[in-house]
């Protein structure tokens, strides 16, 4: 291996703050190494003026470092856990799992609204994902939703200057940008579930590079492999896609998975939710809890969850 490895990152400041965390502790976990960043533009970040489902899905913020990758441009890349598509491509897996951020959602506002429920109805929240929109207007159908896309900081600037009332962000994101201050409150993540894998990592690599996914193995974290398994397993069940407003969150400890998902329609007007805890030795047993679960959600909502 040659003594130098290049890793994969969004352009964006919260994806170099974040890869550069993992390139710290890479280095940390074999100092004979060094570990080079390497800012890819996606599709994702060049497109602003639209949802990530009107421009074509998840994919559109790791289909460049893909490329990457099997180009051999890079060794590893280093993404947001809840950005990476279900189904990865072909040679590529996902290596790595590092320790899990905060998952919950964060609420941003102008006024002195300490919560959601302070909102006044007619609050104009801004957003660019389904799922938070779906969940704002399933409990508050009076919350007017619209369109905010752009990095942490340009939203910020957005509910700052007036343009929104509110926007919900990850507290994840704030966190390791230096910004949690700017939260009125955190959401209750059993009541209003995540993005499946919201505050964890992926690392990917080359499905056959043996010596990359040893180096990853290292800081590889149990719990949160275990999570976000069982809620990417919940994911593929239904489907799931950025045209389907989809939340899931696991919680794993002393060998017992404690779980809360659920779909909506993206009115808000339709929820079907499943909650489960059992034991969980392992990461085919959070599979398939988050699999089973999810089932159960797809069998109950029909064709319904996907007429929109």
């Amino acid at each position: 291996m040659s003594t130098t490895v290049h890793i994969g990152a969004r352009g964006s400041p919260l994806s170099l703050t974040q890869t550069g965390w993992v390139r710290d502790a890479l280095a940390a976990a074999h100092p004979d190494l060094n570990f080079e960043l390497t800012p890819i533009v996606t599709t994702g970040d060049r497109i602003q003026d639209r949802t990530l489902t009107e421009a074509g899905g998840k994919g559109l913020f790791t289909k460049e470092l893909d490329e990457a990758m099997l180009a051999g441009r890079i060794r590893l890349a280093v993404h947001s856990m809840k950005d990476l598509p279900t189904a990865l491509p072909d040679g590529i897996v996902l290596a790595g799992v590092p320790a899990r951020e905060d998952p919950r959602d964060a609420l941003i506002c102008r006024d002195e609204a300490g919560s959601l429920a302070e909102l006044p109805d007619g609050a104009r929240i801004g957003t660019a994902s389904l799922r938070r929109q779906a969940q704002l207007l399933s409990r508050r159908p009076g919350f007017r939703v619209s369109m905010l896309r752009g990095n942490v900081e340009t939203r910020l600037k957005r509910v700052a200057q007036g343009d929104f009332d509110a926007t919900l962000l990850a507290s994840s994101g704030l966190r390791r940008l230096g910004l949690a201050h700017h939260a009125r409150c955190l959401l209750d993540p059993w009541e209003t579930p995540p993005a499946c894998g919201q505050g964890a990592l992926a690392i990917t690599a080359r499905a056959h590079d043996a010596e990359a996914l040893a180096l990853v193995a290292a800081i590889e974290d149990r719990a949160a492999r275990l999570e976000i398994t069982a809620e990417r397993a919940f994911l593929a069940a239904l489907d799931g896609s950025c045209r389907t407003p989809i939340g899931a969150l696991a919680q794993w400890s002393q060998g017992r998975l404690r779980f809360a998902g659920e779909a909506l329609t993206p009115d808000g007007a339709y929820v079907w939710r499943r909650d489960g805890e059992g034991a969980c030795p392992d990461a085919a047993a959070a599979e398939a809890m988050g699999l089973e679960l999810g089932r159960e959600v797809r069998a109950e909502a029909g064709a319904l969850l996907y007429a929109a």
